[in-house]
């Protein structure tokens, strides 16, 4: 039962390209803009790219959940109501299940103001028009690992790699054999046993 549920766990959903979608009221804009991401810093540098192509706008309020167990997130109201703008974008990222996606949403202020209902469905319509024109792609968590070893144990290294179609990067055949492999999460377990059946091998995770 552990087996497959790791199989489970490695698996998610994410969006492939970035995408964006707009939503009027009153006057005001809210056009949506969903990014695939990885890391919080390349969260930072977007968004402060969007600030700064839309300097002239009121809000640019933004959320995000990171990570294939989507375990990091935040939702962010620049300056809205609390809980009127972040949360309804987060919301509609949870919605569909998806992770390792930002929505910034850059709203342009019409002179009427909508009230808390109304920026909430502002926010979250507009989200939802950008992710339902990103499309959705399913991705796969794992790691890389270092693998060290004499040119004696080549042959059983290779094999136990072709053997598990592992992505491989980094040759180095030197004085010493070593290289770096992709190994998603629900085959660690199978590729540690392999090479620890292989005389003189060195894993290292990375």
């Amino acid at each position: 039962m552990e087996a497959t549920e790791t199989i489970i766990r490695d698996s998610y959903k994410s969006i492939p390209a970035p995408a964006e979608g707009l939503f009027k009221d009153n006057g005001s804009r809210f056009i949506s803009f969903a990014f695939p991401v990885e890391t919080e810093e390349e969260i930072k540098d977007i968004v402060a790219e969007l600030k700064k192509k839309y300097h002239d706008a009121r809000h640019h309020c933004y959320a995000y959940r990171l990570g294939y167990l989507g375990d990091r997130f935040r939702a962010n109201d620049d300056g809205e109501p609390s809980g009127s703008a972040g949360r309804p974008i987060l919301g509609q990222i949870d919605s569909r299940g998806l992770s390792d996606v930002l929505v910034v949403v850059v709203r342009y202020f019409g002179g009427i103001k909508l009230g808390i209902p109304g920026l909430i469905r502002a926010y979250k319509t507009s989200t939802a028009e950008a992710l339902d024109n990103a499309g959705t792609v399913e991705k796969i968590a794992g790691k890389w690992f270092r693998i060290d070893f004499g040119y004696g144990a080549m042959n059983q290294v290779m094999k136990v790699l072709k053997d598990m179609d592992l992505r491989q990067k980094d040759q180095d055949f030197g004085n010493e054999c070593s290289l770096k492999a992709w190994v998603r999460l629900s085959m660690e377990d199978d590729f540690k046993d392999r090479l620890s059946g292989v005389e003189g091998c060195r894993i290292e995770e990375l």
